[in-house]
């Protein structure tokens, strides 16, 4: 059993950065690949990006390629979204997710494990 904890979600204006953290529970974090989705009002989850057990591979969306990084340290047993450049249309919760497999995957119905969400907001 993993639990998920994300936080550092906030109200930044467009340009702006901010950093998202996810801490996990338990002793097998480094066995799970980590993925980062999001979710905003009347739109479908849609994935930001993922990494590897080990975060040697590091997986983006178009939308976000070039402004967010992805992140883990398995000592600390949590994984980071470094965001840059935030626009408008970032605004949405982000949520992570862990699957119990040497890699992630862009749909959200191959993770085992969800956080409850935090919210991002991008002003103009």
């Amino acid at each position: 059993q993993v639990q998920l904890v994300e936080s550092g979600g906030g109200l930044v204006q467009g340009g702006g950065s901010l950093r998202l953290s996810c801490a996990a529970s338990g002793r097998t974090f480094s066995m799970y690949a980590m993925g980062w989705f999001r979710q905003a009002p009347g739109k479908e989850r849609e994935f930001v990006g993922g990494l590897s057990r080990s975060g040697s591979n590091t997986y983006y969306a178009d939308s976000v390629k070039g402004r967010f990084t992805i992140s883990r340290d398995n000592a600390k047993n949590t994984v980071y979204l470094q965001m840059n450049s935030l626009k408008p249309e970032d605004t949405a919760v982000y949520y992570c997710a862990a699957r119990g497999a040497l890699l992630p995957l862009t749909t959200g119905g191959g993770y085992d494990y969800w956080g409850q969400g935090t919210q991002v907001t991008v002003s103009s």
